[in-house]
């Protein structure tokens, strides 16, 4: 399937999937650019206290912004209603909004089964660790490896288009720098270099938490307008202090609104968490004393004449004063008194980059055989393994999965990419792996149930591997085979399996939790991202 001899290889982002890929290809001898849009190698694990944008204060962009809106957007997903006033801090927030990491953020995955096969955690490593040392961790990844030294930071790639004629990667870039090393710069102070660069491949590393996903439910678009400070993406949550004594409601019952909640324990002075009861939520017995569980929900209203005049376009309250209204759930319980609303209910997937490949108007249910993201924002279509793009597998992701051991299988991932562009393993013939993915699509998962390797991330590699190492079986090939995990690895998973199932009562009906629960012997850490 890979029919010319691929020399070149950009790589899109410098988080673990990133840096892993970058790593692998430099062994393999490859010509490798990794373009990173932050000022370091990190990903999610960066921390800045910085927020990023909320989507507009308006019934038509609250909930996530329509198709029609698709020019008008900025990095984040929202679009940018500030061209003619844009301040020097708009500008920096465009080019490389900040991440999702919170002051508190720690790993929930045991860092002896979150590592790359290229470098150890330093002797002593405690399983649970700050943001910190993971993104210093990353960094070494890079340093060690090579990959710091082909990256390039504060470079955000605007396009990457196949061009049929010459069958290379058209990849188009814009490099931010400041003309002062202050830590404010003035407008003037910064400028952009645009470069138009030509590779034979292009490894998409850009991961998942970029874009945050707001539900669409009557009233909350309201809310938003009327009381801008009140609602929030938890994208943008950073320290639990800002919530002293207050009520707060959280929107979602995953991994992030667990984290929150969890972080709000001796804070806020209560917390309600709503759940639809989906097969990933997290289950209600690992929330802390002062939260509660509460069933989904069917509109957000606002009350009148109550300490806001209706046709101002923000309201004002006092720090103090919960927002005038009520919130109404579908098992007809009204909640009143409420200070904060924070939406925790996930990311898009979005590359925007890659132009032709993405749709904001195609349904899922109508994907074809070449289109990568359609509007539902969840599935990246027609992937061989998760990996290779199958119409044109020049084009890789490295970083797909969800619910898995997320440092090791991207490392893992990394590899293969490497292995199958030097040629040391071979892809199935288009056509095979058409039929392997219609199999997959015809199994019936929805959204990220069709990535997760909840329940099978070791055979997940365990067939990958017997894959990758088909034609190196016999003599000295044998040397050449891909190793993947080691046994310790293997030891340490099955550990963590059987702790984390400890802490799942006898009769959830959730699913996530053997992989992603992060309450250890009273450990306070965040969950990994």
């Amino acid at each position: 399937m890979v029919h010319k001899p691929i020399k070149s290889v950009a790589v899109i982002g410098a988080g673990i999937s990133g840096v892993s890929a970058g790593a692998h290809l430099l062994r393999q001898g490859f010509e490798v650019v990794v373009f990173e849009r932050s000022d370091v190698a990190g990903g999610v694990w960066k921390f800045d206290p910085r927020t990023g944008r909320e989507p507009e204060s308006s019934p038509t962009l609250y909930p996530s912004p329509p198709s029609s809106l698709k020019t008008q957007k900025s990095t984040d997903g929202f679009p940018n209603h500030r061209q003619h006033n844009k301040t020097a801090e708009d500008v920096l927030l465009d080019h490389a909004p900040p991440g999702p990491c919170y002051a508190g953020l720690r790993n929930n995955i045991p860092t002896p089964v979150m590592r790359s096969t290229l470098l150890r955690w330093p002797k002593g490593t405690p399983d649970h660790v700050t943001h910190n040392e993971i993104e210093s961790y990353i960094q070494a990844l890079a340093r060690e490896t090579g990959t710091h030294a082909v990256t390039l930071y504060n470079t955000r790639v605007e396009e990457a288009v196949k061009n049929p004629e010459t069958g290379t990667w058209q990849v188009k870039s814009r490099t931010l720098a400041h003309k002062s090393e202050k830590e404010e710069a003035s407008l003037g102070e910064i400028s952009f270099h645009d470069k138009d660069w030509t590779f034979d491949a292009v490894i998409v590393a850009a991961g998942h938490y970029h874009v945050p996903l707001v539900p669409a439910i009557p009233g909350l678009a309201e809310w938003k307008r009327k009381f801008p400070s009140r609602v929030m993406h938890s994208k943008n949550y950073r320290f639990p202090e800002a919530f002293k004594d207050q009520n707060v409601f959280l929107i979602g019952a995953g991994v992030s609104s667990l984290d929150i909640a969890k972080e709000l324990e001796h804070t806020a002075h209560k917390t309600y968490q709503s759940s639809r009861g989906g097969l990933f939520d997290l289950d209600k017995a690992l929330l802390p004393s002062n939260s509660e569980r509460v069933p989904g929900l069917l509109a957000f209203k606002l009350d009148e004449g109550k300490g806001f005049d209706e046709e101002e376009e923000h309201g004002s309250l006092d720090n103090t004063a919960p927002i005038p209204g009520t919130i109404h759930l579908t098992d007809g319980r009204v909640l009143s008194n409420i200070h904060q609303v924070i939406v925790a209910s996930g990311y898009q997937t979005t590359y925007p980059f890659l132009k032709g490949l993405e749709s904001d108007t195609l349904p899922v249910e109508e994907a074809d055989g070449e289109i990568v993201i359609t509007a539902d924002k969840c599935v990246t279509h027609n992937l061989h393994k998760d990996i290779f793009y199958i119409p044109d597998p020049t084009l890789a992701f490295v970083g797909v999965p969800y619910y898995t051991s997320t440092f090791s299988m991207f490392d893992f991932q990394a590899e293969v990419v490497a292995r199958v562009y030097a040629g040391l393993a071979k892809l199935p013939s288009r056509s095979d792996m058409e039929g392997e993915y219609a199999a997959r699509k015809a199994k019936g998962d929805k959204g990220k149930a069709f990535h997760s390797l909840i329940r099978n991330q070791v055979s997940y590699m365990d067939e990958i591997l017997e894959w990758v190492n088909e034609d190196l079986k016999e003599g000295a090939n044998q040397e050449k085979r891909m190793k993947g995990v080691d046994e310790e690895w293997y030891r340490g998973y099955e550990q963590f399996k059987e702790k984390s199932r400890r802490l799942i009562p006898v009769d959830s009906s959730q699913i996530q939790q053997p992989i992603a629960s992060r309450y250890y012997d009273g450990d306070e850490g965040g969950a990994q991202k």
